[in-house]
């Protein structure tokens, strides 16, 4: 099966320059093999030694051929193959040697150059990549580094490489061939000769493979549910174009697409749709981060694929179903692993793949009846990290449907994006694109079902894993322990009038004010819980810290308030709260022995400091100042609902930092509520917090209060 090529226009008049390449190519390696061969042969001990006996004709052969290969006027610096050899050939490279099939290897990707110019003429015209070239192809490292950094300084790193990448692979080969490092000469073949992806870089010749390594994990998927207006965008109809927006509605967000289609037979078959790398920090728990995107080029299995198979398993494809793959850059890459692996290609009939700005030029189908597409644009530069790009004089893929073309948009990665392609396959590509539709005719239809996808290096730990991993349950219609995932929390301490405090713990009847200096200390505990199992709440509780229930202990209360909460004894004699959560607001005085307000509550703690507004009438702000220690993190309230005390936690996974000198100060306004009531009965109103304890970032489990007798 043979579906030709789409090539930019005029592409005929570069075809006997590529095929003049291609003959240097030839020749270079048969050049290559010979050197090897003969070098072998007069490093072979046994005809050393043969040579020396023997007569004169056959000791001046033996010169003949040493001279051959060791003389530039020769063959070259030509010594290569076994131990010997490629020791030779490598103290050669050091010193400037090289061999004729090294030169003729040079040419052929001079030639490769000429024949892309014919297309870009701006290669030649442009002042800068006309003297970076030049320099390259003529072996100058200094004027090619001074040429490299002055197209940098003049258009940016992202310009420069535009601009370069329709022969970036060349001139890499090129560098590599000619310089003197014999590291990444290797590397260099590969590009040059087309035989394989490079196996280490250009440049300095690290190995890739030690880099893919790094990307390490099983694959994992969970099933998740659309964002918030991304539903509506994902198309209900099957073609090309529908496929890549979908891509696109995804965006590179760790996640792929697998839908269902029943084509116009009547047959239900299934399309994955996977986007590219992930946006962010290099290496994360995400296949599709930057080192993902890597390996899923260089190697046939990577975190990426391994992690489409557990996606497309758990959406529940018949045995032998009709798939069809569509990805874009590193998501091409990992549809193709898919696509040469034996295993998947026997559980699952792959019937198309099309891969889009995606460098795949050495993946290999498993099934040759699996009909492959790619599509790149020639300014692209991610097609061509795997060495392969507009200039290639090799057809490595005869029976594939090849789109290399270019447009007037040459910046990357603008001229990568998924809705760059969109626009180019609309507008400039008709032919191409219905091409590709009439090949996919079979998924032409109406959207069944859809499910998305997101994919993992390993499999992922429970959420909260381990601090919220507890049995819950049901009570006053809330799942306890309500669990925390992300949230932050303050803890502003007071000293107030022994006598007030006193007045108001006695009437809950919940053990003795905890003074300092004499007054009695009070705190004022902000929680803001962002991702909650009872949905996202932000509390105020005001309370007066106090003894031990069952008896005062005031020499070891101190110790005893920084303990964790299960061996806590002393704790807060919780007055009074508001919170922004009306279930909460609802359901607490039965589940901790407390009413609390429902109002607007906002707070941020965050930056170093604190900004609380309880409404209408309390403040809390101001800076918490440097850090001085850690206590528990745990929050431990004592209250009463009429003649049931209680007494319950909210346990922290974090510890709390001590603030000994904060400017944080409490604003009261006039009594609305008995929050801002009690705060000015306490003579809270203009107060400077005496210290704070602060948890940034923290997960919480706060279960229903235990009811305690005290009397």
């Amino acid at each position: 099966m043979n579906d030709g090529h789409a090539h930019p226009d005029g592409a005929a008049d570069a075809e006997p320059l590529r095929a003049a390449a291609r003959v240097f190519v030839e020749v270079a390696t048969a050049v290559q093999e010979a050197s090897a061969h003969a070098t072998a042969a007069l490093t072979d001990s046994r005809t050393l030694r043969a040579s020396v006996r023997a007569p004169l004709p056959w000791y001046q052969a033996e010169r003949a051929l040493a001279h051959a290969l060791t003389n530039g006027r020769g063959l070259g610096y030509a010594l290569t193959g076994g131990r010997l050899g490629g020791l030779a050939a490598r103290l050669g490279g050091l010193l400037g040697q090289e061999s004729l099939a090294v030169l003729l290897l040079a040419t052929s990707l001079r030639l490769r150059i000429a024949a892309v110019a014919l297309h870009h003429p701006e290669l030649h015209a442009d002042a800068h990549l006309r003297r970076l070239i030049t320099a390259v192809s003529e072996d100058r490292d200094l004027a090619a580094l001074r040429a490299m950094r002055t197209l940098l300084k003049d258009r940016g790193a992202v310009r420069a490489l535009s601009d370069l990448a329709p022969v970036f692979g060349e001139v890499l080969a090129l560098k590599a061939l000619l310089d003197e490092n014999p590291l990444n000469d290797r590397t260099a073949w590969l590009i040059a000769t087309g035989t394989r992806y490079a196996d280490a870089d250009p440049v300095l010749g690290i190995s890739n493979g030690f880099v893919a390594a790094l990307d390490r994990g099983q694959g994992a998927a969970r099933r998740t549910e659309p964002a918030p207006g991304e539903a509506v965008r994902l198309r209900d109809r099957g073609s090309l174009l529908d496929f890549l927006a979908n891509i696109g509605t995804l965006g590179p967000t760790g996640r792929v697409l697998i839908q269902s289609v029943t084509g116009p037979d009547g047959v239900e078959r299934h399309v994955v749709q996977a986007p590219g790398m992930r946006m962010g920090r290099p290496d994360t728990d995400s296949p599709q981060d930057l080192l993902g995107a890597f390996s899923s080029s260089v190697l046939a299995s990577s975190p990426f694929s391994r992690a489409l198979v557990k996606a497309v398993d758990d959406y529940g494809i018949p045995q032998g179903g009709e798939l069809a793959l569509v990805g874009h850059s590193a998501g091409g890459s990992a549809i193709m692993n898919l696509v040469q692996d034996p295993g998947f290609c026997a559980r699952y009939t792959v019937t198309h793949a099309v891969a889009v700005g995606s460098p795949v030029d050495f993946k290999r189908p498993a099934d040759p009846r699996t009909w492959v597409a790619s599509v790149t644009n020639q300014h692209d530069i991610i097609p061509t990290l795997d060495g392969q790009g507009a200039g290639t004089c090799f057809d490595l893929h005869p029976d594939w449907y090849v789109v290399d073309y270019f447009d007037p948009t040459h910046l990357f990665p603008a001229c990568h994006s998924i809705e760059h392609y969109c626009a180019n396959l609309t507008r400039d590509l008709p032919e191409a694109r219905e091409h590709i539709d009439d090949r996919l005719s079979p998924y032409r239809g109406q959207v069944t079902r859809s499910r998305i996808y997101r994919l993992y290096d390993d499999p992922p730990r429970p959420d909260g894993y381990p601090f919220l991993s507890v049995p819950t349950r049901r009570e006053e219609g809330l799942e306890m322990p309500i669990r925390c995932r992300a949230g932050s929390a303050l803890s502003a301490f007071f000293t107030a009038d022994p006598r007030a405090a006193a007045a108001l713990v006695d009437e809950h009847g919940l053990g003795r004010c905890v003074r300092l200096g004499g007054r009695a200390l009070v705190v004022v505990h902000v929680g803001a819980n962002h991702d909650t199992s009872a949905g996202p709440y932000r509390e105020v509780m005001l309370g007066v810290v106090v003894h031990d229930p069952w008896g005062a202990r005031p020499l070891r209360v101190w110790p005893d308030l920084a303990r964790s909460a299960q061996f806590r004894r002393a704790g807060v004699c919780l007055l009074a709260s508001a919170v922004d959560n009306r279930d909460l607001a609802g359901r607490a005085g039965s589940l901790w022995g407390y009413r609390p307000t429902f109002t607007d509550v906002s707070v941020a703690v965050a930056g170093g400091g604190v900004d609380l507004r309880v409404e209408p009438a309390l403040t809390l702000r101001g800076r918490l100042g440097p850090a001085l220690g850690v206590v528990s993190g745990d929050l431990v309230g004592f209250a009463r609902d009429g003649r049931a005390a209680y007494r319950s936690v909210i346990r922290s996974a974090r510890r709390a930092r001590v603030h000994p000198a904060p400017t944080v100060r409490l604003s009261v306004g006039t009594p609305a509520d008995p929050l801002t009531r009690l705060a000015g009965e306490l003579g809270l109103d203009g107060r400077r917090a005496l210290f704070c304890t602060s948890v940034p970032v923290h997960q919480t489990l706060r279960d229903a209060g235990v009811p305690i007798q005290t009397t």
